[in-house]
């Protein structure tokens, strides 16, 4: 999984979700293409991608005893929210005891948009 944006850190991501949003509405506007989606949470930030400036990256990123939590939004692809946590784990996963706080973590800060489908992540707990 490519991590949009610029991290405040480089350590590496030890585990990661990608989770299903649902659909934008399609705002409607009186002449012109559509305006761009807004971030799914109020808590994500402009992240700007250094290699293309006109891409609308929005991430956040939480300490927590296992590391930084980051959650990554692309407006290209609006219907996904992406977590992962980077910690100094270097060469290896997150630990299989600690997989289950990491999404812990996660639910507690997509709470506002109640349950979202899983699509992809690694580690499972």
């Amino acid at each position: 999984m490519p991590s949009l944006g610029v991290p405040s850190t480089h350590w590496p991501v030890v585990a990661w979700i990608r989770l299903r949003l649902p659909p934008p509405s399609i705002p409607m506007t009186l002449a012109g293409p559509p305006l761009p989606p807004d971030p799914p949470l109020e808590i994500l930030e402009r992240n700007p991608v250094a290699t293309d400036p006109r891409k609308r990256v929005f991430a956040v990123e939480h300490p927590t005893d296992r590391g930084i939590v980051r959650l990554i939004w692309d407006a290209d692809d609006p219907e996904v929210l992406e977590a992962e946590l980077r910690a100094p784990l270097f060469g290896g996963r997150l630990p299989k005891d600690q997989v289950a706080g990491f999404w812990a973590e996660v639910k507690r800060l997509i709470a506002p948009l109640g349950p979202l489908p899983v699509d992809g992540a690694d580690p499972k707990p």
